[in-house]
């Protein structure tokens, strides 16, 4: 933590954004101890965690950023059930440099989510992103959610794909992306809607 660039508020957003993407990425999950919280001097292993550390405003929003994370994980099978086969995640873009996204889905049978990583200290107010199907897109998960100790640039109204091509894909929505930030849609297939 304390090596991180930024303001303190920056070293916050980045951690989100970083436990977010490694909790929607497939694979197995670890976290050190204390970095739940963003403890800031894990360099004294003779000692205990610092716990008042833990009591701090933005230290206890991380807290529950990572409990809410982990309830999200445990809640949508998407996140586990296809972890490592093939078919259990997609790239929707993965060659966006130029403004730091990545986008991908994660799936099972009965479940689908996109997820969009911004990793840049930029926010996006009409950001085009490819999607799988025409249907309906619904933000279940932000990192920058003022709970969590971000500014609240998350998407509240349901995403209706429209038939617009981006990322090779048929279909797109556009969405606000905070800085340094993880947003996860939940898919739902719908009706085609008609090209302009």
């Amino acid at each position: 933590f304390e090596n991180m660039p930024g303001t303190i508020y920056d070293k916050f957003s980045n951690m989100r954004v970083g436990f977010g993407y490694m909790i929607t990425h497939p694979g197995k999950k670890m976290l050190f101890m204390g970095e739940e919280f963003g403890v800031e001097d894990r360099k004294n292993t003779d000692g205990s965690l610092d716990w008042e550390q833990a009591q701090s405003k933005e230290h206890a929003q991380l807290q529950r950023y990572v409990k809410d994370l982990n309830m999200l994980y445990r809640n949508h099978t998407a996140l586990y059930v296809m972890d490592y086969r093939q078919d259990g995640f997609e790239w929707i873009s993965c060659m966006d440099a130029d403004h730091s996204i990545i986008a991908f889905l994660r799936k099972d049978q009965d479940d689908i989510l996109l997820v969009i990583c911004n990793f840049a200290a930029i926010p996006y107010g009409n950001y085009q992103v490819g999607v799988p199907f025409a249907g309906k897109y619904k933000e279940i998960f932000n990192s920058d959610a003022v709970e969590f100790g971000g500014e609240g640039v998350v998407n509240s109204r349901v995403k209706t794909a429209k038939a617009e091509e981006c990322d090779e894909r048929e279909h797109s929505i556009k969405v606000k992306l905070p800085a340094l930030g993880v947003s996860i849609y939940s898919c739902t297939p719908g009706k085609a809607p008609a090209r302009k």
